[in-house]
């Protein structure tokens, strides 16, 4: 029997998986040939009947109303509320910019259409005025300190609540520590006052054994340091929720293949826990440094009397009583007003310097 071309000496052809190497040559040779205007053309041709694709099978919006319903209507309360004592009162930061008078028409909203403009006399004000600088400092010392001594108490409760092996004694913990979170800032006050007041119990006990008491409550030099305490007392336990769930996502893989190459345990915790909690940290660290003008308001009023405006006196108290107390409303509300937007450059600020430590912070780049 003659042999064919490509046929082996039995007659048979061989398999087609010999001749594909030939076969790949060639269709490279091809679409090498292919120019690349083409090629181009092709990709946009086909990236087109894509999103027409997408397009013509788009769910209709009555179709996602009925499959979403329950979903929308959970949502919606949430939403109402947002808009109507968080945005809705945006639009009255106008008055920042009139002589607003409350009493220049029937109610307060249509005397806003009725009061005269006079531009940004009120942020004129607010900077030649001696007292907002001294509520700037005194806000900006606080935040400081609080950012040095309250921002990191809640990361190391989470390590030492984490370490805990029996889940009763963690459990135990944490509600103790949770539980001053849910006091107002009036018990709190209190508490300390008991405590650490003139009348106090630490007082009684030192003049009962021959010792002079004191009065941490009106003591104006340390009441930046007291106040501080308190907020770590009242919310350094709730804190560390956000840690725990954090930590809870970290793999136990990550810490046995770290303890068979000798880690101990503060090795552990410095190349596995903290590195799992540095997205965390960054992102509360950001929202933090946003909010950094705004260090509390029932805190400081509950004791403005006790150690003088000077020592308690911030942003939040000075807008307060130059708008309700003093009734003026303008000069209050271009307060109010710069005070949120420094905020707002704050958060990007800090976020920006987040994305350069290759963190996500609060948004990506």
């Amino acid at each position: 029997m003659a042999l064919t071309a490509g046929s082996r000496p039995d007659g048979t052809r061989p398999p087609a998986a010999v001749e594909e190497p030939e076969a790949a040559v060639a269709a490279a040779a091809v679409t090498r040939s292919v120019p690349r205007g083409a090629e181009t053309a092709g990709r946009v041709r086909r990236t087109s009947r894509v999103g027409r694709a997408g397009r013509a099978h788009r769910v209709p919006l009555r179709v996602r109303w009925r499959r979403d319903r329950a979903l929308i209507l959970m949502v919606l309360p949430v939403v109402i509320l947002l808009l109507l004592f968080n945005y809705l009162p945006l639009l009255g930061n106008v008055i920042a910019f009139q002589d607003y008078d409350p009493y220049v028409s029937g109610n307060g909203i249509t005397a806003i259409l009725h009061s005269p403009w006079v531009g940004v006399e009120q942020f004129s004000r607010m900077l030649q005025d001696p007292l907002f600088w001294s509520a700037t400092k005194n806000t900006v010392v606080l935040f400081v300190l609080q950012l040095a001594l309250f921002f990191p108490v809640p990361i190391v409760l989470a390590l030492l609540i984490n370490s805990v092996i029996r889940p009763r004694v963690r459990a135990v913990a944490q509600a103790i520590m949770y539980l001053p979170h849910f006091f107002s800032w009036v018990l709190v006050v209190t508490v300390f006052q008991q405590i650490l007041g003139g009348a106090g119990v630490i007082a009684q006990t030192l003049e009962k054994h021959g010792w002079s008491g004191f009065d941490l409550m009106t003591d104006a030099d340390l009441f930046k340091y007291l106040v501080t305490a308190q907020a770590v007392w009242k919310d350094a336990g709730w804190g560390i929720i956000v840690f725990l769930a954090a930590l809870s996502a970290v793999s136990t893989d990550l810490y046995e293949a770290a303890a068979m190459d000798g880690a101990g345990r503060w090795r552990r915790m410095w190349h596995v826990t903290l590195p799992a909690l540095r997205p965390v940290i960054a992102l509360l660290l950001v929202l933090r440094v946003g909010d950094a003008l705004s260090v509390g308001f029932e805190q400081f009023l509950l004791q403005r009397y006790a150690v003088g405006a000077g020592a308690s006196e911030v942003l939040d108290t000075y807008v307060w009583n130059v708008g309700i107390q003093n009734g003026d409303f303008s000069y209050a509300a271009a307060v109010g007003l710069a005070k949120g937007l420094i905020g707002v450059c704050l958060v990007l600020g800090a976020n920006k310097f987040a994305h350069l430590l290759g963190e996500q912070g609060v948004y990506k780049k």
